[in-house]
């Protein structure tokens, strides 16, 4: 194998044969494993092989150098070209591109993962790497304070995602000239041409009115590209971000397939494939490397946009004593959730928030007030919200993003895609279930936690009161993979002494004897109505044990099947949720599991569609208040 302008600036004639290899090792990787999507990686090779022999500032051998810029494809479909950029700098071999890529327990999967670690977020699901990218851009402009560029190829197709221009809105709102948009614009997507096709002016005038720099280029003439790329990078300083659109032609290279809407995501067959490579001379084994990063010391601290005023002059940051609430004190779970986020920021300088607009209600509020240079607010662009939680993830940090909990429905796919990147992200929502009351139903969130279950490798946490969220807050910062805090929006009586213990994984027995005929198992706010049912069942005689499922997933097996065998299986579970998937489901799925086969299981949950009215009102319509759980017991007991 040659080795050319290894560690080094490299001429455009090299490029110019490395785009060519670019395009043939796509055409291969497709080919060989009889997938994939050649044509979408042929537009776009001009443009990398610029960008990676000429501009990409990236240490191939230490892929986790701070200094090194960050390539992000959210057009992850143009896999194979990625993977060839890999082979070129040598990092990935011919063998494994030919005979690895697509295949069952392989690492070149079809749409890129951080299982290699020269990629930062798993993307595939269009319009998420440029949000990603945001999140990481963040970083290096207002925490690392590192000169490194956040490069990002987009696809035409997912230009029409709302969540590409949030992300543009973000990116310019706070400022960041350290990102660097490459639009592959080559008319077609999947089943047709795009809606704006080649129109370059009309997609500028739309990133221009996102606040960021445009620059329109001929995406295969690689001198303009390799001036476009200049442009951007040494625009750092500035305070827009730089979108690059490049008019290119999908297929390029290939004349038999070039801007055809018939190629999209389709292999070539084997003749096709040697015809291609011939047309395009050949099979090349280049080693391309461009420049290596100069490490840097960071640089000093920037002032970011913030919508909350700082703490008054002269006060003192918050000390690193956790608050502490007294037994029976009422306090709203999300007014304990921002006071533990403080005394977290405190302890760890790598704590970060995010907020959806609502931080004067999830109290992220008072964390942006400590630590307004380390608090991004993200207005009402859930999307965004969590990308950019993500992206601050990738780069070390310990990210706390918190809105109202029906509102991260609209982030899922952003959520979802988190937990394939295998980040560690800490979703908070507050204002959960009918317990909010006047609101009504678009504001109620009764599906979070079988949404935040359903999430792989996910952890599902319900406090019940101020004690068990500051606990739980103080675990979430350890707990790896996307992690949920549900809080609550009134305020109840404390239940625990400051120093109880809250491990991930387990419960609380709050009532529990030797004559209890059935167990009653509630988390948040229907563990209160538990308790006060627990009362009315021991007027009647009957003695109920109770426990706080506060941990939702991973759920207290143990704890769970020792009181179904205590009280004969009868269990009632009450939950401000519907019925699927939430803390009834998680409880039955535990216990059967475990194989317990004497179960007469009550599963009270919202199951109607609720309107405007109090907590109290609307806990009754619901059947999950203190009357309707003690009711479901005495029935059980019978």
């Amino acid at each position: 194998m040659t080795t050319t302008g290894l560690h080094s600036d490299v001429s455009l004639n090299v490029v110019a044969d490395l785009a060519a290899q670019l395009r043939v090792d796509s055409i291969r990787s497709s080919t060989s494993a009889g997938s994939g999507h050649p044509t979408s990686s042929m537009s776009a090779a001009d443009l990398l092989a610029v960008l990676v022999g000429r501009h990409l500032h990236y240490d191939w051998d230490n892929p986790g150098s701070p200094a090194n810029d960050h390539l992000i494809f959210s057009k992850g479909h143009a896999s194979p070209l990625l993977y060839s950029v890999f082979r070129a700098v040598g990092v990935v071999s011919s063998g494994e591109l030919l005979n690895g890529y697509r295949r069952f327990g392989q690492r070149l999967e079809g749409h890129p993962t951080p299982v290699l670690p020269w990629v930062d977020v798993a993307t595939g699901s269009l319009g998420q790497g440029l949000p990603d990218a945001v999140g990481v851009a963040l970083a290096g402009r207002y925490l690392d304070r590192l000169p490194y560029r956040v490069w990002t190829l987009c696809g035409d197709s997912e230009l029409a995602e709302g969540s590409i221009w949030e992300a543009l809105d973000k990116a310019s709102y706070y400022q960041l000239s350290n990102l660097v948009v490459i639009a592959d614009i080559n008319r077609l997507g999947q089943r047709g041409a795009t809606d704006l096709g080649w129109d370059l002016k009309t997609y500028a005038r739309r990133a221009a009115a996102f606040g960021a720099r445009t620059i329109e280029i001929d995406g295969h003439d690689q001198s303009i590209i390799d001036q476009a790329l200049t442009e951007a990078a040494e625009h750092i300083d500035g305070d827009q971000p730089t979108v690059i659109l490049a008019k290119t032609i999908k297929g390029r290279g290939f004349s038999e397939v070039e801007n055809s809407p018939d190629w999209h995501g389709k292999p070539f067959p084997p003749d096709m494939a040697e015809r291609a490579i011939a047309e395009l001379g050949g099979v090349r084994d280049l080693l391309v490397r461009g420049p290596r990063p100069t490490p840097a010391a960071p640089g000093p601290a920037l002032a970011h946009p913030s919508t909350l005023p700082p703490q008054p002059a002269g006060q003192a940051r918050p000390g690193k004593d956790w608050p502490q609430y007294k037994t029976g004190e009422e306090v709203a779970t999300r007014k304990a959730y921002g006071d533990a986020l403080v005394a977290l920021g405190a302890r760890d300088p790598q704590v970060v928030a995010l907020d959806g607009e609502v931080s004067n209600s999830t109290y992220a509020s008072e964390f942006a007030r400590a630590f307004p240079e380390r608090y991004f607010e993200m207005f009402i662009a859930e999307q965004q919200m969590v990308a950019a939680a993500t992206g601050l993830a990738v780069r070390g940090d310990k990210p706390f993003a918190s809105t109202f909990a029906a509102f991260l429905t609209r982030a899922h796919d952003f959520i979802r895609m988190g937990a394939i990147s295998g980040v560690d992200v800490r979703l908070v929502g507050s204002h959960a279930g009918v317990e909010i009351g006047a609101d009504g139903p678009s504001q109620m969130a009764m599906e979070d936690l079988a949404m935040f279950r359903a999430v792989q490798g996910s952890t599902v946490l319900y406090p019940a009161d101020g004690t068990s969220t500051v606990a739980l807050v103080a675990a979430l910062a350890d707990t790896p993979g996307i992690s949920y805090l549900r809080t609550t929006r009134g305020s109840y009586p404390g239940l625990y002494a400051h120093g109880e213990t809250f491990p991930v994984g387990g419960s609380k027995v709050l009532r529990s004897g030797p004559l209890d005929a059935v167990t009653l198992i509630g988390a948040g706010v229907t563990l209160h109505e538990c308790l006060l049912a627990a009362d009315l069942l021991k007027a009647d005689g009957i003695a109920a044990r109770v426990i706080d499922c506060y941990s939702v997933k991973p759920i207290d097996v143990q704890t769970l099947a020792a009181a179904a065998a205590a009280t004969g299986g009868r269990i009632v579970v009450a939950e401000d949720h519907h019925p699927e998937g939430g803390l009834g489901s998680a409880v039955a799925d535990a216990l059967l599991a475990a194989g317990q086969l004497d179960l007469r299981l009550s599963r009270l949950a919202v199951y109607e569609l609720p309107g405007s009215g109090t907590a109290a009102e609307l806990l009754a319509w619901a059947g999950i208040d203190a009357e309707h759980i003690a009711e479901a017991a005495r029935h059980l007991v019978k």
